[in-house]
């Protein structure tokens, strides 16, 4: 595969779609649709418990907005892997504070989102609500 970015570059554009939780398609200025993953959260499948409501909050985050994405890899998909801002906020962290993602320390070992999702756990917001939560890879794994 061509990869069009590397690490350290910024992907700027506007929201067009909210596929789930943790993804979404950019329209680029060169009118390029990216598929974009968020980067070391995992948040609920669409069938599980708050996967609906991880897309919802995603969507009142950055639909229609104007993001910028600061590239990390591809996955297996080809989908753009990136943190992604919205102004001054980044959108991953978002998620996880508001308890609608794992953090997904496979990929990622940042102890200040280990913490944010810690955070949440304690505070029992989102889909830390639920008595045993189902984290997605296992949740997929199942299916």
């Amino acid at each position: 595969m061509e990869s069009r970015y590397k690490s350290g570059d910024t992907i700027s554009g506007k929201v067009v779609r909210i596929i789930d939780g943790d993804t979404f398609t950019l329209l680029t200025a060169d009118q390029k649709q990216e598929k974009i993953r968020l980067y070391g959260i995992d948040c609920p499948e669409r069938k599980q418990p708050f996967g609906t409501v991880a897309k919802e909050r995603l969507s009142e985050l950055v639909f229609g907005k104007s993001v910028h994405v600061e590239f990390k890899t591809y996955d297996r998909w080809k989908r753009i892997v990136g943190v992604v801002f919205y102004e001054k906020e980044n959108i991953n962290e978002s998620v996880l504070k508001c308890g609608l993602a794992w953090h997904f320390t496979k990929y990622d070992d940042n102890s200040k989102w280990r913490d944010m999702e810690k955070s949440a756990r304690q505070k029992k917001i989102g889909l830390w609500a639920d008595a045993k939560p189902v984290p997605p890879w296992e949740w997929r794994n199942q299916k």
